[in-house]
């Protein structure tokens, strides 16, 4: 017994020891940077509050992250719901790592400085304004891959703040610098990693996007006031012969949960084309969820097809479930695809749509089962009254649908 108490207390001060020299974040600000393609830095902020606490800034937009681990002389990082992660180890106060994305086989260097709180260091005064609306075509070379895109930009002496909408939603809060006549923004929100740089000139830009270390592309564009893109309700829609939408795909616990279920009978219903790795996806949910549960009780319901990467059904519900979670879901989220989220291979699930065009879509069903609206993409709060307008707009069909 005395053996067992010795090696009880000896292990306790071991532990307790090794706690004692497991270096953790400091409180205060880090500037974190990813390398990109083309030797392009892409920065963010972050600022922990405490040892597993932080915040990511990206203009408006603050990120809390509550999922810090520490194991021996490495961190891992989590941002909310998504699967990517940074995993790093320390370098001083400093750090130096990864950031990863296991499911898609995606690694970028990353590290991160204590006390900088420049997301971008500007070497000249702003030669040039970009505060307006931009006509944008990424890829202009490109017969397949060219589309367009809407500038929305705000500048206040270096800094610049705004974002690119596109027809299927939008590249999230974007933050940065004018440094002479270069532009240059970026955002990282735990899935997408995203820098623009571009020569600017009065009325034009001409410059590049990265994604990750995975991508980039070519965009230009011009001053336009009054630049519009195609209504969103106009992009996709049902093959001729059809006038409904059906299908039958499990929910986390492995159940079939379809359309013709009692519990969508009778109902208007909005169908969710989604997937839990997708920022504009987690928008409109967060949006979606707030509404359902203040509606609940009428005759509305809501139903998510979830079209997931993740190599494995199992891996696919628990992301599934920590998305529910995270932001307080309580309509069901089936699992209609895993192992991709190609958009033709989406189409085929849903094979009375046109195409599957953009993560997210939702489909308006009234009280008879017929589709009355397909609305393409996500318009989300980085677009300001963008976003204000699809709410109104949103509220006030659903409205209208409820009282027939």
């Amino acid at each position: 017994m005395k053996k067992i108490l010795v090696l009880l207390l000896v292990s306790l001060i071991w532990n307790c020891e090794e706690e004692k020299k497991q270096q953790k974040l400091e409180v205060g600000t880090y500037r974190a940077v990813l390398e990109v393609q083309d030797n392009e830095e892409l920065p963010f902020i972050f600022e922990v509050k405490s040892p597993r606490e932080l915040n990511i800034y990206n203009a408006e937009e603050v990120i809390e992250v509550d999922e810090i681990e520490y194991r021996n002389d490495s961190i891992f990082i989590k941002a909310p719901v998504f699967e990517g992660y940074i995993a790093a180890v320390f370098e001083g106060d400093n750090l130096k790592g990864s950031f990863i994305k296991e499911s898609l086989d995606r690694i970028v260097p990353f590290k991160a400085i204590f006390k900088n709180e420049n997301r971008f260091d500007a070497k000249s005064k702003p030669t040039q304004k970009v505060t307006g609306i931009w006509e944008i075509v990424f890829s202009p070379e490109s017969e397949d891959d060219a589309y367009i895109a809407k500038g929305i930009f705000a500048q206040d002496e270096e800094k610049v703040t705004g974002t690119f909408r596109t027809t299927t939603g939008d590249y999230r809060y974007l933050e940065g610098v004018m440094d002479g006549n270069e532009m240059k923004l970026s955002t990282f929100d735990g899935a997408h990693a995203f820098l623009f740089t571009a020569k600017v000139l009065d009325s034009t830009l001409e410059g590049q996007f990265y994604s990750g270390n995975h991508w980039k592309e070519p965009f230009v564009a011009k001053r336009n006031a009054s630049y519009e893109l195609p209504s969103a309700n106009d992009l996709t829609f049902l093959k001729e012969g059809y006038n409904s939408v059906d299908f039958v795909f499990p929910n986390t616990s492995d159940e079939l949960v379809g359309l013709k279920d009692d519990r969508f009978k009778d109902k208007v219903v909005i169908v969710q084309i989604m997937g839990t790795w997708c920022p504009n996806c987690l928008d409109e949910s967060k949006y979606y969820a707030d509404y359902y549960n203040k509606n609940k009780d009428s005759d509305l319901e809501i139903i998510a097809l979830a079209f997931e990467y993740a190599k494995d059904k199992e891996t696919a519900f628990s992301r599934i479930d920590r998305l529910r979670s995270k932001i307080g879901i309580e309509y069901p989220i089936l699992l209609a695809q895993y192992g991709t989220s190609d958009k033709a291979k989406a189409q085929e699930k849903l094979p009375m749509l046109n195409h599957v065009l953009s993560y997210p879509t939702s489909i308006f069903i009234d009280k008879t089962g017929k589709v009355r609206k397909i609305h393409t993409g996500f318009n989300g709060p980085a677009t300001g009254e963008k976003y204000i307008e699809f709410k109104t707009e949103f509220e006030g069909f659903v409205g209208e649908l409820l009282a027939e």
